[in-house]
């Protein structure tokens, strides 16, 4: 903690608070994350996780790891600061005028190309919203907030605990069903219809209300005036079933959506994604046996 000045508190909740410091060295500001560390083994271990992931993760899209480090019963991870603050502050800001279609296309596609990144390490992030989404000072988005991922031991395995922010949870968590990554999809379309409308899509007057809303996929229509791709991504990444979802590949690679969202993507994410083909899936209607499997390509959208 020596070697940071605190300038302010940006941020609390249920992990502890976020502060704004000055490196003493640099006079460069960082934001430090203090989480209180507790006493039982295993959720210590777990609350080390977001550390972990986050000096992982390096990317123009994703918020960038200093240091992380233990001082007087708290774990301190120090990251990037974006001043441009959070998406939700942004869509909040914007009231009765709507984002332009190129802002819409832009944020979306760097979002989908922090999240390949992480998918591509068989990361889940699980709690993807507008809120744990920044921007820096020129409008670069920056995927932060790592205390709810999780890593798959392989790309076909499940996670089963129950994550995430209610407004962005997909269907089969609400379900009790083992996930992957496709609902993180579901919650990038979230943010994705928020963008569009400045209003979330699933909303109800009571936990049950909403939660019928999610798994039946029922949101009101985007606005007529956008894009007939956009539209229809959005009904492909609400699809309740999540083996009928795209992954964030089949999105960035799609022919119908790619030319919408290619020409806001880091060169590097391009040249990946060309590649790279994308994974096969087992048909979710097609019974598997041990000696008769039969295999299909993503869903296409």
């Amino acid at each position: 903690m020596e070697s940071y000045s605190a300038l302010r508190v940006i941020g609390e909740g249920s992990f502890g608070r976020a502060v704004l410091v000055k490196c003493k060295s640099t006079q460069e500001t960082f934001v430090l994350k203090e989480i209180q560390l507790p006493k039982v083994i295993e959720t210590h271990r777990n609350s080390r996780r977001e550390a972990v992931l986050l000096s992982r993760m390096k990317h123009p899209n994703i918020v960038a790891f200093r240091e992380a480090f233990q001082a007087d019963g708290l774990l301190c991870i120090v990251m990037e600061y974006c001043s441009g603050g959070d998406l939700l502050q942004r869509i909040l800001q914007q009231r009765a005028t709507q984002f332009c279609t190129e802002d819409i296309l832009r944020w979306f596609a760097q979002m989908c190309a922090a999240t390949l990144h992480i998918h591509d390490q068989r990361v889940l992030h699980r709690d993807l919203k507008s809120k744990n989404i920044f921007l820096t000072d020129n409008g670069t988005i920056k995927l932060g907030d790592f205390g709810s991922a999780c890593a798959l031991n392989s790309p076909k395995s499940y996670a089963r605990a129950y994550v995430g922010t209610p407004y962005y949870v997909a269907p089969e968590i609400w379900d009790n069903k083992p996930y992957n990554n496709k609902s993180d999809v579901w919650s990038l379309g979230c943010v994705l219809y928020e963008l569009c409308t400045r209003r979330h899509p699933f909303q109800a007057s009571s936990w049950r209300g909403l939660i019928l809303k999610v798994c039946r996929g029922a949101y009101p229509p985007l606005p007529g005036h956008l894009p007939y791709e956009l539209q229809h991504l959005v009904k492909q990444m609400f699809k309740t079933n999540p083996k009928d979802r795209p992954s964030v590949r089949t999105i960035l690679t799609s022919q119908r959506v790619s030319r919408l969202l290619r020409a806001h993507l880091p060169s590097q994410v391009k040249e990946k994604i060309k590649k790279q083909s994308p994974p096969l899936e087992l048909n979710s209607e097609t019974k598997t046996t041990l000696h008769n499997c039969e295999r299909k390509a993503e869903p296409r959208i």
